[in-house]
């Protein structure tokens, strides 16, 4: 935003007002922020982490408006004897445009600093082993001479105790909940086993219930962390089923909490009930479980998962909220010991909106991890879906979801294909993709490395949908892929290394005296695992399709003979397309990996163009777009990074956020307008770049 524009911003107020909040504005530190509440500036120390989450996720998931929210509003509490006090909600919730008064308060909310995370997972606390802080609550609730206020959340942002306030001639009694209503009252009838009822989640809030199910199964029930994974996965996977099942029924969901059963053994019985004959269900309707795939949680355990995420209406809830919150749960689960690192959603994005791949083009990622290509891939296809119908940017209507998602299902199952030998990552891949687009796609169990051959199960499925060599009805278009790479695990197997030992695996010396290359005597008897995937996803492209691929840079810039021979082995099977080198920040603070790695971006030559570049005794000259990213948005502990002016100071623009919610049974769209400061993320602009570039320049090789 241009410095002038920062200067007319009007938030509201006197004129000096305005001024002095522009000076507050525009002299934000990094330990400030601005307030989702007042849009104003306040320090985001301690609590106010907490507050600022909760008031987002009120206003996305719950439909509360923010001008029905108050921060600090005073309460008058009764004090020991007839002594009287007050006592401050760090959010208090009015009736929808009424006066901030006490007469109109129906909601509040106590925040607490959000405790250290260690190293295991944190154990989450009962209502019972939090009375301290439910007495806290209660008098903040206030008595049944206040009736109005009826319901209180207390959180530190990993812990959430709801109470709801019931008022009687005997006086108020609390009860507990698992959750509360939304802003038009619609939970009240004490189900939540009603589409209409479940609410769209918000990033932040969705990736905080997929770590508090994960705690809980690890830490209170005791489970280590990939058989608590696990566990999860059989529930979520369970979750998105019977939402599809039931709308496609036209019948109620049965995977539900009723607001009393997590209390009792009774209740917690019949949810169990019900979880397990649904994910029975599931087992005989996707062949990705067998007979070995289990629900081994108690009853308590199960009531409190199901309760995270039963009021979740994840067929509706963004795909960007939905696959950030899953790959963070994924990688605390990643141990790369085989030189598995998940790629961070920078890179991803980035990668997917150069190849740009199309409706109807067949994407493969031969080394697929935890399926952040595939998964991107398909919301690049909603993305465009949107923009074609002219509501990209707006919450889906519920018939744009039904649409949306039986569109993302068959684009899922005809065009989105993936490999890996870990089996674990395999499962890990299919779910995320039944979670983002309601399929499971073709994710096979395999080397794509020994492919068509090795001793994994899926080889053979795999050949008859993505062979090698590719057949003309079965072409792939579009290969993205991060391959392992390390120097620790290199492929020393003759069986995988011969097919490769004609290419990227021959072995190079220099000539001492004209410094040209010379093949050497024997094969390499090892090979890193990125340079073969190198020749490897060129194969399986398509004459004309496009390959995305994350190498180290030593790959790229090495002048010895076997990395130089690589580079030209490149230079005769593809056009460079584009060429992005990123900081180290990249990796460090998403996948913990302390390297500096490069997108490459080719797109393979036709046999024709590939005998004419081997013939040309000069190199080809044609214009490569070339980048090198400074920024991701982060420093190297993880910590966001801003754009500022000269004089220090954060670059700050107005955003609007949207959100559809149901309010008196019809759908409502409801916007805000709230100042952020713009993080300093170079990779959106080079992809915005590239396209500027493609105008200018068009792609090299015959059109496609």
């Amino acid at each position: 935003m241009k410095e002038s524009d920062q200067l007319s911003l009007d938030i509201g107020g006197p004129e000096g007002d305005r001024a002095a909040e522009d000076d507050a504005i525009h002299s934000l530190d990094d330990e400030h922020t601005i307030d989702y509440i007042t849009n104003k500036p306040v320090k985001l120390k301690g609590k106010e982490v907490v507050r600022q989450r909760i008031a987002r996720a009120l206003f996305h998931e719950y439909g509360i408006s923010v001008d029905d929210m108050a921060r600090d509003f005073p309460i008058p509490i009764q004090l020991e004897g007839t002594r009287r006090g007050t006592k401050r909600a760090d959010i208090a919730i009015f009736a929808p445009e009424t006066d901030h008064r006490l007469e109109n308060l129906q909601r509040v909310v106590i925040c607490k600093p959000e405790p250290p995370q260690g190293r295991s997972a944190t154990k989450l606390r009962t209502f019972d082993q939090a009375r301290q802080e439910m007495e806290e609550l209660e008098t903040l609730l206030g008595t049944e001479t206040t009736p109005q206020v009826k319901y209180g959340l207390w959180t530190n942002g990993l812990d959430f105790f709801f109470r709801e306030k019931k008022s009687g001639k005997f006086g108020a009694t609390f009860d507990d909940r698992i959750d509360w209503p939304l802003a038009d009252d619609s939970v009240k009838s004490g189900s939540v086993a009603s589409a209409a009822r479940l609410r769209r989640g918000e990033r932040e809030m969705l990736k905080t219930a997929f770590r508090r199910c994960h705690n809980y199964i690890h830490g209170n029930e005791g489970m280590p962390k990939d058989a608590a994974f696990r566990q999860f996965l059989y529930l979520l996977f369970t979750k998105m089923h019977d939402e599809q099942s039931s709308r496609r029924d036209h019948r109620p969901p049965e995977f539900y909490v009723l607001p009393k059963e997590p209390f009792t053994e009774e209740g917690r019985q019949a949810i169990q009930d019900r979880i397990l004959r649904l994910f029975s269900e599931v087992k005989k309707e996707y062949p990705l479980f067998d007979d070995s795939d289990v629900v081994q949680l108690s009853p308590r355990a199960l009531a409190f998962i199901v309760g995270e995420l039963a009021t979740y209406d994840l067929s509706a809830t963004d795909m960007d909220a939905k696959g950030i919150a899953y790959q963070e749960l994924v990688g605390t689960n990643l141990r790369g010991d085989r030189g598995q690192y998940f790629t961070p959603s920078g890179a991803v994005e980035l990668m997917v909106q150069i190849l740009n791949p199309q409706e109807g083009e067949r994407v493969l990622d031969p080394a697929c991890g935890t399926g952040g290509f595939l998964r991107e891939a398909a919301r690049h296809q909603l993305n465009r879906w949107r923009a074609e119908e002219g509501t990209l940017g707006s919450p889906d209507t519920e018939e744009q979801v039904l649409a949306h998602q039986q569109r993302l299902g068959e684009y899922t199952e005809q065009c989105v294909f993936g490999a890996d030998f870990d089996q674990f990552l395999v499962r890990a891949t299919k779910m995320g993709l039944m979670a983002s687009t309601g399929r499971a796609g073709n994710i096979f169990h395999m080397d794509s490395l020994a492919f068509p051959g090795g001793h994994y199960p899926d080889a053979g499925e795999a050949l008859q949908h993505i062979p090698l060599p590719s057949r003309k009805d079965l072409e792939v278009d579009v290969v993205m892929t991060n391959p392992p790479f390390g120097t620790d695990i290199k492929i020393e197997d003759q069986e995988i290394l011969r097919p490769f030992q004609d290419g990227v695996a021959q072995s190079w010396t220099r000539n001492k005296e004209t410094g040209e290359l010379e093949a050497g005597d024997k094969p390499l008897s090892s090979a890193s695992p990125e340079q073969l995937f190198i020749q490897r996803a060129v194969e399986w492209v398509r004459p004309g399709g496009r390959v995305g691929i994350v190498l180290p840079n030593g790959i790229l810039s090495n002048p010895g003979p076997n990395d130089q021979a690589i580079r030209q082995w490149i230079l005769d099977h593809c056009w460079v397309l584009a060429s992005v080198e990123l900081p180290v920040e990249t990796f460090i603070v998403e996948a913990n990996v302390n390297i500096l790695t490069s997108l490459l971006f080719l797109k393979k030559k036709t046999p024709q163009e590939k005998k004419a570049s081997i013939m040309r005794s000069e190199v080809e000259d044609y214009p490569v777009f070339m980048a090198v990213a400074e920024k991701v948005g982060v420093d190297r502990r993880g910590k966001v990074v801003y754009k500022r002016r000269p004089d220090g100071s954060p670059i700050v623009e107005d955003v609007t956020e949207k959100e559809r919610l149901r309010i008196g049974g019809k759908e409502v769209e409801r916007t805000l307008v709230r100042k952020q400061k713009v993080v300093d993320n170079d990779l959106p602009e080079i992809a915005a770049a590239y396209h500027r570039f493609r105008e200018q320049y068009p792609e090299p090789g015959a059109a496609q």
